[in-house]
């Protein structure tokens, strides 16, 4: 699949909420990235910045989508563009409840007790992958609608889903899902690409619009998956060039688990989808991305040497101005001050997600493991409750002892910001 976009001649975008802009320099994206312009493209940066309609130029679309696969800007749909609801068969896998009759496909996935009014029955429970790929052969339009029977979507969901078709490159849209609080099938306000290793890595398939030549293209769901089916959907078709996008201007509401032993139990089944998923895509899933110069401030931090780890911090952030001639010098300390930052709280976020066995230990055996415990604790994002992450920890060393990979467990280690790249070259990634 080209990756070159010939959406329509006309269109507005909103620029990402990392934007900065330094005369003809940009930086944005996730992950953070520096874009150098030319003078000419004045004009095009000046029209994004302020959502203006753009009749892009072949230069002008090439600056364009570089930035849209940067995560740095993100189209604004507009009303009747791209396919009509005509176009879009809605299907649901279903264990037990009562099927909907509001012309959606239902597949039901081996109930005990046969579903009435199921367009199609599986004889053995397989799983929700096994059920939408059953429900697709039955779909004769161009896109197909997957969403799951505890999700309830109002009337005009989907509409603004199916504005991003009109870019012919666009393989999968997804809606923001709502739920209970901390619930980790809901990504946020703002708009995003869907890229692993980027800010919004994955979208639950609990709502997602697919292109059915997309969705045959890539082989559809993994069948064998009966978790984590969705997260692997999506990062195949980014890897064959399809674009993927999160639009949380539609919302949908996800029923919360009845009971906290129900919700602690799905975590932990979230977190067992870690090793197959690392061993499908190598390098992609990692419980924490930073640079070698975060982790050695960390580490110095949790040695109880402050500050050397505040000199390494310090020092590598000075270290990265040269490296980035084409920022202003404050603006790069900035930014690596920030990375530093946003890298420890990474780790903190990780060390109760994933590696809270290892810190438990610790503090079990040692006063500085304990001083780690209650440092990661005022540290990290407070997004989750701490036995949501437990819970989610729990199943991905469930998942690591089933198929004997360490690869949800280890961190991915950056090079330095800026490392390697050239002043002329046209966009230098910052992995911090």
């Amino acid at each position: 699949m080209n990756s070159t976009a010939t959406a329509t001649s006309v269109q507005r975008y909103v620029v990402d909420a990392t934007w900065q802009r330094f005369a003809h320099t940009v930086v944005a994206g996730s992950p953070l990235a520096v874009f150098v312009t030319t003078a000419a493209a004045q004009f095009t940066l000046d029209a994004l910045e302020g959502s203006a309609p753009l009749t892009l130029s072949r230069g002008q679309r090439r600056l364009v989508d570089r930035l849209l696969d940067a995560g740095a800007i993100h189209p604004i749909t507009a009303a009747g563009v791209g396919p009509s609801r005509r176009e879009v068969t809605v299907v649901t896998p279903q264990l037990g409840g009562r099927v909907r009759t509001d012309g959606r496909i239902t597949v039901d996935d081996g109930s005990s007790i046969p579903l009435a009014g199921a367009q199609l029955r599986l004889p053995s429970n397989r799983g929700p992958a096994a059920a939408r790929n059953a429900g697709r052969t039955l779909v004769t339009t161009p896109f197909v609608a997957f969403l799951d029977a505890d999700v309830t979507a109002p009337p005009e969901w989907i509409e603004p889903l199916l504005a991003h078709f009109a870019d012919p490159t666009v393989g999968a849209v997804a809606p923001r899902v709502r739920g209970e609080q901390g619930s980790p099938l809901d990504l946020g306000n703002e708009p995003a690409r869907i890229r692993s290793g980027t800010r919004v890595s994955y979208v639950p398939a609990a709502a997602l619009v697919v292109r059915c030549a997309a969705f045959d293209a890539v082989g559809g769901f993994d069948d064998s998956l009966r978790v984590g089916e969705d997260v692997d959907l999506l990062w195949r078709l980014d890897e064959a060039g399809w674009r993927c996008r999160y639009e949380p201007t539609s919302a949908v509401w996800h029923q919360p688990r009845s009971n906290a032993r129900k919700t602690l139990a799905q975590e932990a089944d979230y977190g067992s989808s870690g090793a197959p998923l690392a061993l499908r895509h190598p390098g992609a899933l990692a419980p924490a991305r930073t640079n070698v110069w975060s982790a050695a401030t960390a580490a110095l931090a949790v040695a109880g040497q402050p500050v050397a780890a505040a000199v390494v911090a310090t020092g590598s952030s000075l270290a990265l101005a040269p490296r980035l001639p084409q920022l202003p010098a404050r603006a790069a300390i900035s930014m690596a001050l920030r990375g530093h930052v946003a890298s420890i709280r990474n780790l903190a976020d990780a060390a109760w997600r994933t590696w809270w066995p290892i810190v438990t230990l610790g503090a079990l055996v040692s006063r500085r493991g304990r001083w780690l415990v209650v440092a990661t604790l005022l540290v990290r994002p407070h997004r989750r409750s701490i036995a949501r992450d437990v819970a989610y920890g729990w199943g991905v060393w469930r998942g690591v002892r089933t198929h004997r990979t360490l690869q949800p467990l280890l961190p991915r280690l950056q090079a330095f910001p800026g490392r390697g790249s050239s002043p002329r070259s046209s966009a230098a990634t910052l992995r911090s």
